[in-house]
């Protein structure tokens, strides 16, 4: 049994990472409902939440049903992020994650996110700060370093855990290298597999199939996997992985019905949680992945991805769930 302090996560936990414009209520929703067993806000600004920002506080909004669930913060300034988990803690969350792997631009040149790697001891030094201010439990996402000469994330993780960090998630990129090549997972397994460590390690990055996450979990002894892109306009990944850890069979992947029920499901409370316009906008990233793989889709993906109104929007994925029979699939996902 996998556990974060007193928070029982199974055997094999399967974790949705924290995305920038995805990771929002509506999208937790539907990966919970589909098997992820621990899930993360979007990452939070410690500035924006002590000027009190409308969008930083809204992204603290979480609900019964997610629970267990972190909110990840981020920042440069040791004493903006006490006050920040200050603040975080009185909607009592489960968990308090540090993002420490961002590699946004405009996150890193202020010295946050994947910049924090530039200084390991400053990054201890607030990782212990707000391991002092709460009573919750600190959990970190990192990177393996901050380019191919910067490696250090074996020493740092068992340092994080040696200043009360009590769970630790690393992709394997650099900063550097953004999203782009193959993630390189040999140095997570040396963290797993260090004597020292006795904190949960997942790893993340490039876990794309239940096959791989199988494959990863043998090869290098990670507690976990978190999930980030595969999952995007695909909840039903989580209930994939899972089935395939315990049976060693693929699933059938979901049918038009489903994934337009989906879709629709996901689409209301994004409206209901953001408001319409914003609330249409930003499911726009989900429909491709929604409708992966079907022939003859395309000119129904048009008009999910370019309308503006949510009549006509609606209206499109009636048509396609009525008229299902019509389509295909031409490649599995």
């Amino acid at each position: 049994m996998v556990k974060i302090r007193n928070i029982e996560l199974g055997k094999f936990p399967l974790l949705l990472a924290p995305m920038e414009d995805v990771s929002d209520p509506p999208f937790r929703a539907l990966c919970k409902k589909y098997g992820a067993d621990l899930m993360y806000t979007e990452f939070i600004s410690s500035e924006g939440l002590i000027r009190d920002a409308a969008k930083s506080v809204q992204k603290m909004d979480i609900y019964e049903y997610e629970r267990p669930i972190g909110i990840q913060i981020f920042g440069y300034d040791i004493e903006s992020m006490r006050e920040a988990t200050k603040i975080i803690e009185k909607t009592n969350p489960d968990i308090i994650d540090i993002n420490y792997g961002c590699p946004v631009k405009k996150v890193t040149c202020k010295g946050a996110g994947a910049g924090m790697l530039k200084d390991i001891p400053k990054l201890l030094k607030m990782t212990e700060e707000i391991v002092k201010t709460t009573n919750l439990p600190v959990t970190v996402k990192t990177r393996l370093g901050w380019d191919d000469n910067t490696k250090f994330v074996v020493s740092t993780a068992e340092a994080l855990q040696d200043v009360g960090v009590e769970a630790v998630s690393i992709h394997g990129r650099t900063r550097v290298q953004l999203y782009k090549g193959e993630a390189d997972w040999t140095l997570i397994g040396e963290v797993k597999n260090n004597p020292r460590m006795r904190i949960p390690i997942f790893g993340n990055g490039d876990i794309d199939s239940p096959q791989k996450a199988v494959e990863y979990k043998n090869r290098y002894g990670v507690d976990g996997v978190m999930i980030g892109r595969a999952a995007i306009g695909y909840p039903w990944f989580f209930r994939e992985v899972r089935h395939f850890i315990e049976t060693g069979e693929l699933l059938e992947q979901p049918n038009i019905s489903e994934r337009v029920q989906a879709a629709k499901e996901h689409l209301m409370m994004s409206v209901n949680w953001k408001g319409e316009s914003l609330g249409i906008a930003e499911m726009k990233r989900h429909y491709t992945n929604y409708f992966k793989g079907i022939a003859h889709f395309k000119e129904y993906r048009m008009k999910l991805v370019t309308s503006f109104d949510l009549q006509e929007i609606l209206d499109t994925l009636e048509f396609v769930e009525l008229n299902a029979d019509q389509f295909s699939f031409v490649e599995k996902i």
